[in-house]
């Protein structure tokens, strides 16, 4: 049940500017991802540039 809960995933609205947008469906559309899946992996990149995922 533990891994679960962590796995558990939140939905949001994200407003985006329309030229930010298409770059990135183009982006998602070059590395064969969803527009859905090109943000969570930006994110994620970004989140452990900084250092700022949890330590696991």
């Amino acid at each position: 049940m533990a891994n679960e809960k962590e796995n558990k995933t939140k939905n949001f609205v994200l407003r985006i500017d329309s030229n930010a947008m298409n770059a990135i469906e183009k982006w998602a559309g070059d590395e064969f991802r969803s527009v859905n899946g090109q943000i969570l992996y930006l994110l994620d990149q970004a989140l452990k540039k900084s250092g700022r995922l949890p330590k696991k």
